[in-house]
C-alpha cells in the first residue's frame, strides 16, 4: 500500500475544497451575513492541512486499483467531515452528526437533509449545500486529474472507483485530457441550464443553487417546497429536461460534439433509458389522472414526467407529494428508485446499463438450460460482453441487495413505519434523497437516531461509490498487509535502539 501516496491525494483533495469554500465566502460578504468569516476560516484550516500534505511529492508515485478505491473512499469521507464543520460552528446545525449528514448528503448528491426550516439558513450555508452537489456530481478526484499532472501512477484506477458504472472508458488516449473534456461537457450543460432558468424569471441565487442540484443530480433546494415553489411550468419542465439529461452517459455527448451522431444514437443502454422513462410516465399519468388532478390529462402528465426524470436520475426535486399517489405509482417510482440513470452520468442508482446485463445474463441461462450445446453470449451495443463484467455486476447486485436488506434492519429499530424504513434506505443507498411517508418530499430525516444517521451516511457514500471503495476501506483484508509492515517496522526501530 502506498500510503505516501495517498497522503498526497489527500492533501490535494483539502487544497481544492478550500477553494471550493471561497464561493459561500464571496456569496456571504455579498449578502452581508457573518457566517462568511466561518467559512474563511475553515478554509485557511483546509489548506493549511492540504499544504502540509502536499509539501513533499512521494517518490514513488505508482498506485494500483486497491490505492485507487482506498484513497477514493478517505477522500469522500474527509471531504464531508471538513464540509460539515461551518455548518456547526455557525451553529445552523447545532449537531456535528446531523451536520455531517447534509453534508454527506450534499457531496454524493443524494439530496436527503435534516433541515425542517431551510429558508432559516443563510445565503453562504444554502449556496454551500447545493454547490457540494456541483462538485460531487462528476467527484472531485475526477477534477484533480484534470489539473494536477500524476505522471508515473495508474490515474484510471481513480477514475474507476469515483466515476458511476460498471466500467470506465478512456473518451481519448490520455485520462487527463478525458477528465477534462467531462468536466468542460458538465460546466457548459449546467451554464445553460442557469440561462434558461434566468430566462423564466427565475432569481439569480435560485437559478444557480437549483442548476448545481440538477447538474449533480442531487435535489438540494434553497426552498422548503423544492422545485413546486415556483408556480411555472416553463422552470419546472426546464428543470425536468435536465434531470434527464444529467442522467445520461456523458461519452454520449462526446460523440455528439465529435460530429458521431449515429454511434451516440445508438447506444443500447440510452435506448432503454428514454423507454423506462416513456413507459413510467404513461402508467403513473394513468393512474394519478382522475383521483388527483381532475382529469386534467396535461397536469397530470406534467407532474409525472417530472417526478419520473427526478426519481430515475436520482436528483429529488419535487413539485408534488408524490407519497400520496396510488400504489402502483408509488411502486413504480420504488422501482426507479433502484434502476437510476446511466453508468457515465451524474446519477446514482444501479445503473440502465447493469440492468440490461442482468436481463441478458439471466436470459442466456434460461436458453443454456433449453439447449446445452448452444453458444449463447451476452452482448452490449452489438460488443460481446466480458465474462468478468457479468461476474462484476452481478457481485455489484448482490452485494447491493445485502446492503439493503442489513441497513433497513438497523433502521428499523427507530420504530418508525416500514415504508419509511424501507423508503429511507432506499433513496440514501441509490442517492434519491426523499422517500415515502416521513421521509417524504414534505418531510426529512431529522428524526432518525445517531445510529441509525450513520448507517445512512455509509449508504450515501457506499451507492455514491459503487459500493465497492467503501467496502474495500473497512475490510481487514486491505490493511493486513500495511498493518504488517507497520509493526515490522517499529519492532526494528526497537531492536535498534
Amino acid at each position: 500500500m502506498n500510503y505516501r501516496m495517498i497522503l498526497y491525494l489527500l492533501g490535494w483533495i483539502l487544497n481544492i475544497q478550500s477553494v471550493c469554500l471561497l464561493l459561500p465566502v464571496a456569496v456571504g460578504i455579498f449578502y452581508g451575513e457573518a457566517q462568511w468569516k466561518v467559512f474563511a476560516l475553515v478554509a485557511l484550516a483546509s489548506l493549511v492541512c492540504g499544504i502540509l500534505l502536499t509539501l513533499k511529492k512521494p517518490k514513488r508515485n505508482v498506485f494500483y486499483m486497491k490505492e485507487g478505491f482506498v484513497t477514493v473512499a478517505l477522500s469522500w469521507l474527509l471531504m464531508s467531515l471538513f464540509g460539515a464543520v461551518p455548518f456547526y460552528l455557525t451553529k445552523e446545525i447545532p449537531f456535528y452528526l446531523d451536520a455531517v449528514f447534509e453534508m454527506a448528503s450534499g457531496y454524493t448528491t443524494t439530496g436527503a437533509s435534516i433541515l425542517t426550516n431551510i429558508e432559516a439558513m443563510s445565503q453562504c450555508s444554502l449556496f454551500w449545500r447545493s454547490f457540494s452537489h456541483w462538485i460531487g456530481g462528476m467527484g472531485v478526484l475526477v477534477f484533480l486529474i484534470a489539473i494536477v499532472p500524476l505522471t508515473g501512477g495508474h490515474v484510471m484506477s481513480l477514475m474507476k472507483a469515483e466515476s458511476p458504472g460498471p466500467s470506465v472508458e478512456k473518451l481519448v488516449p490520455r485520462v487527463r485530457q478525458t477528465a477534462f473534456i467531462l468536466y468542460s461537457i458538465y460546466f457548459a450543460m449546467t451554464l445553460l441550464e442557469i440561462m434558461l432558468l434566468l430566462a423564466g424569471g427565475m432569481p439569480w441565487f435560485d437559478a444557480i443553487t437549483t442548476a448545481f442540484g440538477t447538474a449533480g443530480t442531487g435535489g438540494f433546494s434553497v426552498r422548503s417546497l423544492s422545485i413546486g415553489y415556483y408556480q411555472s411550468h416553463y422552470l419546472q419542465t426546464v428543470v425536468t429536461a435536465f434531470m434527464l439529461l444529467f442522467g445520461v452517459n456523458f461519452s454520449v455527448y462526446y460523440l455528439l460534439l465529435s460530429n458521431n451522431i449515429k454511434k451516440a444514437l445508438k447506444s443500447e443502454e440510452l435506448r432503454w433509458y428514454i423507454c423506462i422513462v416513456a413507459v413510467s410516465i404513461v402508467c403513473i399519468t394513468w393512474n394519478i389522472n382522475r383521483q388527483f388532478y381532475g382529469g386534467n390529462v396535461y397536469e397530470a402528465a406534467h407532474n409525472a414526467s417530472f417526478t419520473v426524470a427526478s426519481v430515475i436520475s436520482t436528483t429529488g426535486f419535487a413539485i408534488s407529494d408524490f407519497s400520496r399517489w396510488p400504489t402502483a405509482s408509488r411502486f413504480i417510482l420504488f422501482v426507479l428508485m433502484f434502476i437510476g440513470a446511466n453508468a457515465g452520468s451524474t446519477g446514482g442508482g444501479i445503473k440502465v446499463s447493469r440492468i440490461i446485463l442482468l436481463v441478458k445474463s439471466s436470459l442466456r441461462e434460461i436458453a443454456s438450460i433449453v439447449h446445452p450445446r448452444g453458444v449463447n453470449v451476452v452482448k452490449l451495443d452489438k460488443k460481446r460482453v466480458g465474462e468478468d463484467v457479468i461476474k462484476g455486476t452481478r457481485s455489484f447486485f448482490i452485494l447491493c441487495i445485502l446492503i439493503f436488506v442489513v441497513s433497513v434492519f438497523i433502521v428499523s429499530f427507530d420504530g418508525y413505519d416500514f415504508a419509511t424504513s424501507l423508503s429511507a434506505v432506499a433513496a440514501t443507498l441509490n442517492n434519491i434523497g426523499p422517500g415515502f411517508e416521513l421521509v417524504g418530499p414534505v418531510g426529512n430525516y431529522a428524526m432518525f437516531s445517531p445510529l441509525s444517521k450513520i448507517v445512512l451516511i455509509f449508504d450515501m457514500l457506499a451507492g455514491r461509490l459503487e459500493l465497492f471503495p467503501m467496502l474495500i476501506l473497512f475490510s481487514p483484508y486491505t490493511w493486513k498487509g500495511g498493518l504488517g509492515a507497520i509493526k515490522r517496522r517499529l519492532s526494528w526501530k526497537k531492536e535498534s535502539m
